[in-house]
């Protein structure tokens, strides 16, 4: 692909400090949030819950272009629960699993099953992860 085909729709820009015991800022202010570990009683939430959040906001929005694309109409009360786990193995150190669980109430499993294959095939979060982590894909 030859870099006058690439059109850049948006940049983040955001500043961490501290690690996860810090705070992350967007440059717009219009994220600020404390950080801290996985598990920890301490005031913040974490880059696991972040990335979920980011992740299953994404893969609706996936899913709303899949079903404008094949005239489905989402059902109004269709979420997306994402859970990103943290895990440790001795021969690879720390890494990501996922697991992606959706409801579309109301609307045929096979349609969904289509919808959420489509969304999982364009959404970028999707494309990042593809090969890297495992993920799991869970039709309510």
């Amino acid at each position: 692909m030859s870099s006058n085909s690439i059109q850049n729709l948006y940049t983040a820009q955001t500043r961490t400090t501290g690690g996860r015991d810090g705070r992350g800022q967007s440059g717009d202010g219009q994220l600020d949030v404390l950080l801290s570990p996985p598990g920890s009683s301490r005031p913040g939430t974490n880059p696991e819950q972040l990335f979920a959040v980011g992740w299953s906001a994404c893969f609706m929005g996936a899913m709303g272009l899949a079903a404008q694309a094949t005239g489905v109409k989402l059902p109004a009360d269709t979420h997306v629960d994402a859970e990103v786990s943290l895990r440790r193995s001795d021969a690879d150190g720390y890494f990501l699993a996922a697991t992606l669980k959706i409801a579309l109430p109301g609307l045929p499993r096979d349609t969904g099953h289509a919808l959420i294959q489509r969304a999982h095939e364009t959404c970028p979060y999707s494309k990042m992860s593809r090969g890297n982590i495992e993920v799991s894909l869970e039709l309510l």
